[in-house]
């Protein structure tokens, strides 16, 4: 039991300590957070105070400094997703910031105005959906890696053990993580996409999984993190793997989504889809080659499927990505662009099989992961597709569920559960849990990233382009639109605090939440709406004769343009940006 927490753990409160206790049979260890000297150490049951007041939790996710001081986030709510190889799955539905200190009368009143903002800042990160955690599995390793590991590696915590791309709380934890005796403790957790489904084909039952792990190095919001950071570290980043699990025989299905690896930016600027640029000042090669160096190592092969236009904005990415590609004259990394949009427009979906050809040869060579009910491996996945659109969100998933889907077919009929000649495509009910389960995945990445569900999921769901779904993207974009200009500095900001990527420091005099506004981001807009307000009064209203009206309604409407024209103009000023990380203007 040293590794692992089965029951759930109970937390003790007392005006000066925070006592964890393990629900286990047999364990008598607790851990004692003092709220203090926030000294955290083990001591014993009989150590807590009766007066102590007592509630059930389910995890430690993590402690964070902020301006009154130290907080301790624990998870107060979970649902079972289901089990993996019969352990269990959990995600994380609620939680809970406890603040050490007892009072706030020691902060200003800009400290705890402060404070109020970097707290809902937390909030605001822990409510978006999409985080899970397994008391007794590591969640963070596909099959593959976790079958090529040595036996001490199986010895470790959780917490050692788990791969630190997809720990959402290790900078939460990382006060935990130099204590190896209070590892059991703590709690890593994934953020991103689990589920999981009994199915049966053939009348033969077998458990098909998806899971979607996000990365935490180079997170954020759609258009303030794109490209990659000087580490290689690409924007987006998501790990996808694709179990199936039949009589003991395990199989795996692993594929990675990225922002376009080199210098680029989009920020915000009021238009509906700002210019993306290319950085001129930097090396791209360096962060390039550091990106891939790191893929090889991770998954062996690369094939990169790049899916943006080929003409307007997107295409200067294609070619400089191609080009990349080219000079770095890598053997192991290989490169197909394909204009998704040109290629499958006006609802020409089947075209899509094009594409699908063209992989298929490489993905027969790169295979997938294979391990028999006695444990020994079959095959190993040798390389891996690393595809791209702009967000790496709805043509990018589209075309995972298609690889995923030809992956799955070669799968079933290596098992015996599908007959020789016999298609993924004519079993109704599996098609339809397979697409929906594909159509979930999509939305949790694209409510993560971009902050609204996923475009094109009418096709994943039901493999055709339906004008209901037409009208539903339309929506979701008009709300990404908002998001993206008003909002996201302020989901930014959350993202970089959570992962440490912005430490608050108490002793700070100025604080970067306040950043004075110029005078015209008042009186613009106010102007503006004035004077279309007064255009339609005047030809409302009309005046003694049809040129007077028209004099009006030409001042007020030109004045109204004119300022809206100013508005455009320095669209950059206008919206919502951050104020702790990603404020930087890329050139």
């Amino acid at each position: 039991w040293v590794l692992k927490l089965k029951q759930g753990l109970k937390l003790h409160i007392t005006p000066e300590k925070f006592y964890v206790e393990a629900c286990d049979d047999g364990a008598d260890d607790v851990l004692a957070i003092d709220r203090v000297s926030t000294e955290v150490t083990l001591t014993v049951k009989k150590d807590v105070p009766p007066s102590a007041v007592t509630r059930p939790i389910y995890g430690i996710l993590g402690t964070i400094r902020l301006v009154a001081g130290t907080y301790l986030i624990v998870i107060t709510k979970k649902k079972k997703v289901g089990e993996i190889f019969s352990h269990a799955i959990w995600k994380a539905t609620d939680f809970d910031i406890l603040s050490y200190k007892k009072t706030m009368l020691h902060l200003t009143d800009i400290q705890l105005q402060d404070n109020k903002v970097f707290l809902s800042m937390l909030n605001h990160v822990l409510s978006v959906d999409g985080f899970y955690f397994s008391t007794t599995y590591d969640l963070t390793h596909t099959l593959q890696r976790l079958a090529n590991t040595s036996p001490e590696f199986q010895e470790m915590s959780l917490l050692e053990r788990a791969d630190p791309r997809f720990v959402w709380n290790g900078h939460l934890l990382r006060e935990f993580a130099a204590q190896p005796e209070i590892h059991r403790f703590a709690t890593p957790v994934m953020h991103g996409f689990i589920t999981m489904h009994s199915c049966s084909i053939n009348g033969k039952c077998f458990d098909w999984l998806l899971v979607s792990r996000r990365s935490c190095f180079r997170a954020g919001v759609r258009y303030y993190v794109r490209g990659i950071d000087s580490e290689g570290h690409a924007a987006n980043f998501v790990e996808t793997e694709q179990i199936v699990h039949y009589k003991g025989s395990k199989a795996s299905f692993v594929q990675t989504r990225g922002s376009i690896p080199f210098f680029w930016s989009q920020r915000p600027n009021l238009k509906y889809k700002p210019k993306p640029q290319i950085s001129k000042s930097v090396n791209h090669m360096d962060g390039f080659q550091r990106h891939f160096d790191s893929q090889i190592i991770s998954y062996g092969k690369q094939m990169i499927v790049n899916l943006v236009n080929q003409k307007g904005s997107e295409k200067p990415l294609e070619q400089t990505f191609a080009k990349m590609v080219n000079s770095m004259a890598n053997g192991m990394v290989r490169y197909i662009a394909f204009d998704f949009h040109k290629e499958c427009s006006r609802m020409r979906w089947d075209r899509l099989q094009i594409l699908m050809d063209q992989l298929a040869e490489q993905q027969d060579e790169f295979s997938y992961f294979l391990v028999d009910s006695d444990g020994k491996i079959v095959t190993q996945q040798e390389g891996i597709f690393r595809s791209n659109c702009m967000d790496c969100l709805d043509r990018t998933n589209v075309i995972q569920s298609l690889l995923a889907r030809r992956s799955l077919q070669a799968q079933l009929q290596r098992l015996g559960v599908l007959h020789v000649g016999q298609r993924i495509e004519e079993q109704a009910d599996f098609e339809k849990i397979y697409k929906n389960a594909w159509a979930d995945n999509a939305n949790a990445c694209a409510k993560q990233y971009a902050g609204t569900g996923a475009l094109k999921t009418d096709y994943t769901r039901t493999g055709k382009r339906t004008q209901w779904g037409l009208i539903m993207d339309g929506w979701n974009s008009l709300i990404r639109y908002y998001k993206n200009n008003f909002s996201d500095g302020f989901r930014q900001d959350a993202i970089d605090l959570f992962l440490g990527n912005y430490s608050v420091d108490e002793v700070e005099p100025a604080s970067p939440l306040h950043v004075k506004k110029d005078w015209k981001f008042l009186a613009l807009p106010i102007i503006m709406v004035v004077a279309f307000s007064m255009c339609i009064i005047c030809l409302l209203m009309a005046g003694d004769t049809w040129t007077e009206t028209l004099a009006y309604v030409l001042f007020w409407g030109s004045a109204s343009f004119g300022t809206f024209a100013i508005i455009l103009y320095n669209g950059k000023d206008f919206v919502d940006a951050p104020k702790l990380v990603q404020k930087e203007k890329m050139d």
